[in-house]
């Protein structure tokens, strides 16, 4: 049996598919010593609701194929905003227009600069 791959290796991966899928305006905030909920956050965009649930699905399905099998989701009936909780990765995913109005990244980058990827 393999190892539940780490923080790191999740992220990876995670990003990954994130690209994959033609995810836009990934963002990865490193929550380590910040909040004890996970490690790290993802926001990102899909450019419409069934780009915001395709963009999930291929994300949770990478993360069970690599054995991360208790992931929370939340938000896949409407996919405005689906809430994807890895443990040590929190995935957002947006439509362009409810992202800007939650503002999250915002809320946790106060004061500093997320770390930008595509």
């Amino acid at each position: 049996m393999k190892a539940r791959p780490d923080a790191d290796e999740t992220l990876n991966l995670i990003l990954s598919r994130l690209e994959d899928m033609k995810a836009e305006e990934t963002v990865t905030i490193d929550l380590r010593g910040k909040s004890s909920l996970s490690d790290y956050m993802i926001v990102t965009s899909g450019r419409a609701n069934r780009h915001v649930g395709a963009i999930a699905e291929n994300v949770m399905k990478g993360l069970s194929e690599v054995g991360i099998k208790s992931v929370h989701v939340e938000g896949m009936q409407n996919s405005d905003w689906v809430l994807i909780d890895s443990g040590d990765v929190i995935v957002h995913v947006f439509r362009p227009e409810v992202r800007e109005f939650y503002n999250l990244e915002k809320m946790w980058t106060a004061g500093e600069k997320a770390a930008r990827k595509s």
